[in-house]
Parts: structure tokens; sequence; C-alpha cells
């Protein structure tokens, strides 16, 4: 629980703040049906260049492409109307090319975008041409929601240091969503990297526009003259279900091509300012309410307060430095429950955003699904035993010197009586270089002065390599060995994978150990004691001239598991069978062979323990997905099999989204199975659904309701948050827990109300 403070500290704080004069809401985006024209603005608007302006698109015979930045003299206003002279005398950058449904066709619609540029920033500037505008998809305007990629968008791209590695990526749609992320070795998407920048849309009578504002400041780049970035421009139009780039891209790279940097045009004309020292302060100030019925003694309505600070200091051109004191992450959005019918633990993905910058630096192992270990598992720090324990604050230091990416964490934990946690310091060191074209090698290092479960603290040290070959290969290893105290012997993993994700074709061989006693100091074990060997085919082809299918899919694997003495533990095959309609709906079968075997009685439900023994059994799964372009889109699918010693009939929901408004939407999600089984019959419900209005695309409300029958739970959590200013938030937050098991309303078990406030301050 936060800390309290007296109300006078709190006072100064807010008049720090400066909330005393909090600016009027922000407008949302231009929806005019067609602009209303207007004098051209000043001189000063006009291309710095005298005479003619350069050719702002070439494209060689190879396809090689070069854009050019034109220089203005005055800031563009950003009213989405695209009014001003200079998109009359600057042409347009227009020769957008099909990646889907066809390759290397001209786009059906037309789309023409400008790249400005002055002293403090980066324009860019979109009219996109619309046959029907009443088809578009565009009913989400939440930053970095998951379902804004499945909307009509625009995004660009840019490779600041021009390594064909890394790249910004944003991304804007007609009604002013908008995503904004970082990619790490063409590999590792970071959707968390959430710079200051500006944007606005409109309408015209033929389309839609969009018009932004990147200042230098929320960049980073080498210094000195002459600057060449690359550069990606993408149009999505989802009722056609179209995909176009300003350069030729191949169907193996079409769902993904903002992150294949290699890829990107080259841009010229850029002349940005000296980089000077960048220094970002966020202090925030935090009050609540708290009941806790489950507590002893219970708490009731307890009134609370706190304080801290985060900040950003830019070191050199690509080096960061992040601190944080007295660390809050009241604003989090809850975790989306999940049902485990294995022996085997859940994998909850970070949501707090201290740790999600740059979060790809960090990445080793490959984890975060599956078996494969997460080498660095953030969500380890600030837990004991599974229960929150209050940061005090730390640092960290991440960003590229010269050939080498470089992460530093140092964070400490407070003493904490109601968890029983000693105070406990957490290090983290990451180095890796860059070799041939988009490979590299590297090591990870991480400690942790107590461990989550034993007195003694423990250590990581690992070596990885990623190799890329030609355009769709890659090679993929890593050796990683752990020093917990007390426990000695059969504390090491390693992983060597083979991956070949070609557009007709895909090939994937992997080959993974993981030490009966490997315990990394903050990282993620699904499951120890295994040695797995996985071989996966995949055949993709696509119909020539067919008006409703564009893919058919089919993919066999199989898998097998042994313990590190030689005991078959799993096998798992697989036989999937798909087809993805050209209206983006895809319907797919699979058929499932299992065989486990329980080195224990397995308690799989209440009064429900599974014998020792082995398990052979065997299910099919039909699945259908309804494309983002309906107003009610997801995917439901029905398994049914055997199950272990009897039977299990599943039904799902998932990534479920009903739009009853172009603002108001919810997204349902359903999980039933019904397990017969010798030891005993059971079910399990777990039934959610967040529901969000969106005021404007600064300013949302979202709740998440969930019901969770083997915890025998129902909670709330919703949040409004509303950026008052850029990168500036007020969050209002009511979290609670209740009991489902008496009979009539469920019974509350804790309850909390949060209201936050930052402000950021640049210098």
């Amino acid at each position: 629980m936060p800390m309290h403070r007296s109300s006078r500290h709190v006072a100064v704080l807010v008049a720090l703040l400066g909330l005393q004069a909090l600016p009027p809401a922000i407008v949302g985006a231009q929806t005019a049906a067609r602009p209303t024209p207007r004098p051209a603005p000043a001189a000063a608007s006009a291309p710095a260049q005298t005479g003619q302006v350069p050719q702002v698109l070439t494209r060689d015979a190879a396809g090689k492409t070069t854009l050019h930045a034109v220089r203005i003299t005055a800031p563009l206003k950003l009213d989405g109307k695209l009014d001003e002279a200079v998109y009359r005398d600057v042409p347009a950058i227009d020769q957008f090319i099909q990646a889907e449904p066809l390759n290397g066709p001209p786009a059906s619609q037309k789309t023409e975008m400008w790249i400005f540029f002055d002293n403090d920033a980066i324009y860019v500037s979109a009219r996109c041409w619309e046959d029907h505008l009443e088809r578009m998809v565009a009913d989400e305007m939440r930053r970095d929601s998951f379902t804004l990629a499945q909307q009509d968008f625009i995004g660009f791209a840019f490779d600041t240091f021009h390594d064909h590695r890394n790249g910004l990526l944003f991304t804007v749609t007609p009604i002013g969503g908008r995503m904004d992320g970082q990619v790490t070795d063409e590999r590792t998407y970071n959707g968390d990297w959430n710079p200051v920048w500006q944007f606005q849309t409109g309408r015209f009578e033929g389309g839609w526009t969009a018009e932004t504002r990147i200042p230098f400041k929320s960049l980073r780049y080498p210094s000195g003259a002459g600057h060449t970035w690359g550069m990606q421009l993408r149009r999505e139009n989802k009722w056609k279900n179209e995909t176009t780039f300003i350069t030729p891209m191949p169907r193996s790279f079409a769902t993904r091509a903002l992150q294949v940097v290699s890829q990107y045009a080259t841009l010229e004309g850029l002349e940005v300012p000296p980089r000077g020292p960048r220094i970002d302060i966020k202090p925030y100030v935090t009050g609540s309410l708290t009941t806790d019925r489950v507590a002893r003694p219970p708490v009731s309505n307890d009134p609370s307060g706190d304080a801290g600070v985060d900040a950003k200091w830019g070191l050199t051109d690509n080096l960061a430095a992040d601190f944080t004191y007295n660390t809050d992450f009241a604003q989090v959005e809850a975790d989306e429950q999940q049902v485990n019918l294995t022996r085997f633990s859940l994998f909850f993905p970070e949501k707090r955003e201290f740790f999600l910058e740059n979060q790809g630096v960090f990445n080793i192992g490959g984890g975060s699904s599956g078996d494969v270990p997460t080498l660095f598992y953030s969500r380890r720090i600030g837990l004991r035993n599974g229960l929150s324990v209050p940061l005090l604050g730390g640092g960290r230091l991440t960003g590229r010197a010269g050939r080498f990416v470089v992460g530093l964490i140092d964070i400490a934990s407070k003493e904490d009586a109601a968890t029983g946690s000693p105070r406990t310091n957490v290090g983290v060191v990451r180095v890796k270089r860059d070799i041939l074209r988009r490979g590299s090698i590297g090591m990870l290092a991480t400690q942790r002065s107590v461990g989550e479960t034993r007195a003694g603290g423990s250590t990581l040290v690992a070596l990885d390599s990623t190799l890329s070959f030609f355009r769709d290969m890659n090679v993929n290893a890593y050796w990683a060995h752990s020093d917990s105290r007390g426990v000695a012997g059969d504390d090491s993993s390693y992983r060597a994978q083979l991956d070949y994700t070609g557009d007709r074709y895909g090939v994937q061989a992997e080959h993974l150990l993981v030490g009966p006693r490997f315990d990394p100091a903050v990282g993620f074990v699904r499951r120890l004691d295994m040695r797995k060997t996985q071989g996966l085919f995949r055949f993709s082809p696509r119909p020539k001239q067919a008006r409703l299918v564009r893919k058919y899919s089919y993919t066999g694997s199989y898998l097998i598991v042994d313990n590190t003495k030689g005991r078959r533990e799993s096998e798992a095959g697989q036989a999937i069978a798909a087809i993805e309609f050209q209206n983006g709906d895809r319907l797919a079968g699979t058929y499932n062979h299992t065989y486990e075997f329980l080195p224990r009685p397995f308690q799989i439900a209440r009064g429900v323990t599974l014998p020792v023994g082995g398990y052979p059994f065997n299910d099919a799964l039909l699945a259908f997905t309804l494309g983002q372009k309906r107003t009610f889109s997801g995917t439901a699918s029905v398994q049914v099999g055997s199950f272990y010693s009897g039977h299990r009939t599943t039904y799902s929901l998932a990534s479920g989204r009903l739009e009853f408004t172009k603002r108001l939407n919810m997204e349902p999600t359903l999980s039933v199975n019904q397990v017969q089984l010798p030891q005993g019959d059971f079910t399990t419900t777990l039934i959610g659904s967040r529901i969000t209005e969106t005021f404007t695309p600064w300013m949302f409300f979202s709740a998440l309701v969930q019901y969770n029958s083997a915890s025998r739970t129902f909670s709330t959590n919703a949040r409004l948050r509303w950026e008052y200013s850029p990168g500036s938030e007020v969050f209002v937050v009511y979290n609670d827990q209740r009991d489902t098991t008496p009979t009539g309303f469920p019974q509350l078990q804790n309850r909390a109300v949060i209201v936050k406030v930052n402000r950021l301050v640049r210098f």
C-alpha cells in the first residue's frame, strides 16, 4: 500500500504539477464532410527552398525507393484540412504498391503523403482517397489498442540510425486512433513505447486525411550533418483487406512489414537540430480509499496519499537513462484471467510502464509463451510469493553504443511486513553486438539479492546468438546457467531453433533443455526437468484468381518431451487445415494427439485428483474467425475429445468485439470447459467483457469485468484516462473483487478507488 503523506505535502506537489491551470478538454478528430476553403497561410509556411522543389520520390529498376523530406519555415497547423500552400507547392508521394491481396500491382485506392520538417519537428501528412467512405473500418480511438491494427490506417516508420535493424513505428486511423512502438532487430516489437507527438485527422468529400507532428526531442538519431534515415509508408484498407507500401514488399513480410527495417525506403534531405541534453521529469501524486475485508484486522475506506517521480535523461545520441523514486503503478490495468487445466504455470504479460520502454533490449531466450523460459521476466520484480511488494525506486540505462546494444537495470523493493519480504535489490546487465546483416551475439546477467521463495539470493548468466540468412530464415540459440544459494547441479538451460517463415512454406526445428534445478533470478520457467524436440512444416498455397479465398494453410507438427533422466513426459502431434478468406474471415480445423505422464498426483479441480500414470488422449477443434470489418468480430471455437482418462468439451470466444457506436464497444470473452473423469466431473466457466467508451483520442473510460468459477470470484477494474497535455495524464481507477460462494449478491472481499495525476516537464 502507498505510504501516508500529509495533506500539506500533497497540496504542494499538486501546485508544482500545475493542476491549478488545466487546459480545457482537447477537441477530437475533425469529421467535417468537406474542408472549408480558406486563404493560404503566410508565405513563411512555404518550402524554404527557392526555385524547383526536389523530387519527393524516386524508384530505380530494382525497386529501391528514395524519399525526400522538404523543409518548411513555419510549423504546420494540425487541423486535418491539408489546405496550406505547401500541399499545393510540393508534389505528393503517391506511388503505393500492393502487398495483399495481389503482390506488386499499384494500390487500388489512391494515397498521397508528404514529409516536411522544420527546426523542431518532422511532419508526416496523408490524404487517403476512398471509394466507399461508409465501408471504412474505424471504431477505436484508444492509444495502442490491439484492435487498431485491424482498422483502416496509415502508418509510417523511421530508421533514424539507418542501421537497417531498428525502427520507430507510428499509426493513425481515420477517427484519431493511434499506435506507436519500437522494433528491435526486426524481430521484437514493443508497443509500450509512448513518445510525445501530436496529430489530427479530418474528412473530405473523397476520403480522409491525417496530419502528424513528431518533435525531434522525442526521437534519437546520430549527431552531425547530412542525415540519411530509413523510412517506410503503409496504408491499410480493411473493407477491401488491401495492404500497400511505398516499397515493393514480399508477401512473407506483408503482415509485419513496418517491422522489416531492412526493406525501408531511404529518406534524404533532412536537416535535424544538434542533440543537447534532453531531460524529461514526470512527478506524480496519488490518493486512494481502500477496503479489505479479508485482511486481519479488516480495513474499511482507509484513506492514503503518495507522491513520487520518474525521470529520463538522454545521455548521448542513443543512450537514455531512466530513474524512478517511490514507484507507483496504480493506473495499470488488471490482468485478463485464464483457465489452467495443466500442471504448469501461466504466463501473464508485463504492463508496468517503467519496465516496458525498450523492453526488446532485454529479450533473450524467446520465451513468453510455450515451454521456452523467459530469462528476464520483469514481473518478478516487486513480487514475493505471488504478492505485490512496493518498490522504493531505481534506474535503467538502455540504448546503443556503436554496434553494441546495452541495457542496465538496478531497482530496489521496500521491506514489507504484509508479505514478509525484506528489502530486495535486483540487477540486470544486457550487452548485445550486431554481426553480419541482421544477426547478433550477446550476454545477459541478472542478480536478485533475496530469492522469491527462499532466503538466499540467485544469479543468472546467459549467452545468446541470432543469425539471419537469405530473406526468411533465422537461427536462434542460447545457453544459460543459474546459481541459487543452497542449490547445485542440473541448473542450466539451452535452446537451438531454426525457423523459415516463407509465404508458401514454413519450417521450424527446435531442441530445448531445462534442468530440474534451473532457477533464473528474475525469470519465468513454465516447465522444469525437460528435453524437448519439436518439428513443424507448413504449406500455404494461394489459389489463382479466387474471388473468396486468399490462402489455404496446412500445418503439421510433432514434439517429444523427455525428462533429463530419459523418461518420456509428453508427446503432442497436431494437424491444422485453415482457409483465409479475402474478406478477413478464417476457418480452421485442428486435430490433436497428446500423451502426458503425471509423475505425481495432479489436482485438476476442487475434489478431483488424477493419479500417477501415463495418459494418451485425442481431440478435435473447429474455429471460425469473423474479420474486424464486421459489427461483431472474434474467434468462436468448439473443442471435443478425450482428456486424460475421461472426456472434455470446450466452448470459447476469444478476441470478441461488438461495436455499438464509433466510440462505444464491448469486447466479450468466454471459456467453458465441461470435463468428465472417473475421479469426478467438473465445469470451469470464465466470462469477461471489457466495455470502452472513447470520448476523444485523448480520453477514454474502460471497465473490465470477469467471473471465474474456478476461484469463485467476480472482479471489476474500471479506468478513466485523460491525457490533458501531451505526456501528462489523469487516472481515476476503481478495483474490486467479490466472493460468489455465498448465495445472493457476491460478497465484497476488497475494493480500492485511486486517483493519480502526473505532469511531464521537458528540458
